[in-house]
C-alpha cells in the first residue's frame, strides 16, 4: 500500500488559459496537471524553468477534486506594453480584453513522487505551511492559500466492473469509454480536454480528456481500475 500526500488550494479567482484561446482569453474549469505540477515546484522551490523534468508522469502521480461549484465569470483587464516605457507613469498604451476567471475556486490535490526527497520535501512544507515562492492559480495575480489534509495510505484497485462513486476528476484516455450513470438528481456534468505533459521547452506532449461533475459531487462510473484513499475517498491519477 503506497502513500499520497493530499492538501486543498483556494483563491478567489482563478484562471487556466485554454491554449487555444487568444485574443479573450478562456479558462479550463480545474487547473491541469501541468498547472498542478507549476504550483507543487513553487511551494517547494523548484525553479519554474527546470521543474517539468521532476514531474513527468514517470515520476509523479497527480489528480485534482473539486472542492467548490465551477463558477466562472467575465472581466475586462487592461493591459500595458512595459516595455515601451523604462517608467510605469509614462505608459501611455493599453489594451482592453476580456478575461475568463474561475470564482472562488477551491480544489483537492493528491500527489505522489518516486523520488523520496522531492516527496519529503514537500511533505515539509505541506504541513508546516511553508512555500519558497507564493502560490497561485495560474497567473500570478490570483493568489492562492493552502492547507495540508494528511498523507494518506491508497490502494489500487484493479479489474473492477461495476458502478462506483469517484471523487477526483475523471479521465478518459483518445480513444477510450467510460460508462458513467447520468441519472443521478440534479447533477451538470461537464468534460474539457485539458493538457496533462509538456516538454521542458513548454510544448504540449500530452493532452486527455477529463469528466467532471460542475457542482463538486462525485461521479458514479465504471472505470475499471481506480485508487481508494483511506477516508473513503476514490481516485483516478491523471
Amino acid at each position: 500500500m503506497d502513500s499520497v500526500l493530499v492538501f486543498d488550494v483556494w483563491g478567489e479567482y482563478a484562471h487556466f488559459r485554454k491554449y487555444y484561446t487568444t485574443t479573450s482569453p478562456l479558462t479550463f474549469s480545474i487547473p491541469p496537471r501541468t498547472a498542478v505540477c507549476g504550483l507543487i515546484a513553487g511551494v517547494i522551490g523548484i525553479d519554474k524553468d527546470e521543474y517539468l523534468k521532476h514531474f513527468t508522469k514517470e515520476k509523479a502521480d497527480i489528480t485534482v477534486r473539486i472542492l467548490a461549484p465551477v463558477k466562472k465569470v467575465r472581466v475586462v483587464e487592461n493591459l500595458i506594453d512595459t516595455k515601451s516605457a523604462l517608467l510605469m507613469s509614462r505608459i501611455k498604451n493599453r489594451t482592453q480584453i476580456r478575461f475568463e476567471f474561475l470564482k472562488d475556486a477551491k480544489f483537492r490535490i493528491y500527489f505522489r513522487h518516486t523520488d523520496p526527497e522531492t516527496y519529503a520535501m514537500t511533505l515539509e512544507f505541506l504541513k508546516h505551511h511553508k512555500c519558497v515562492y507564493t502560490p497561485c492559480l495560474g497567473l500570478s495575480e490570483h493568489i492562492a492559500n493552502f492547507r495540508f489534509v494528511g498523507e494518506m495510505k491508497c490502494k489500487k484497485v484493479d479489474g473492477n466492473s461495476d458502478f462506483v462513486k469517484i471523487d477526483s476528476v475523471i479521465p478518459i484516455p483518445n480513444g477510450s469509454h467510460i460508462e458513467i450513470d447520468f441519472d443521478r438528481d440534479g447533477g451538470e456534468y461537464f468534460s474539457e480536454t485539458i493538457p496533462i505533459e509538456m516538454e521542458e521547452d513548454r510544448t504540449l506532449r500530452e493532452y486527455v480528456n477529463v469528466s467532471f461533475e460542475r457542482k463538486c459531487a462525485s461521479i458514479s462510473a465504471k472505470v475499471g481500475r481506480f485508487w481508494e484513499i483511506e477516508g473513503d475517498e476514490r481516485i483516478i491519477f491523471l
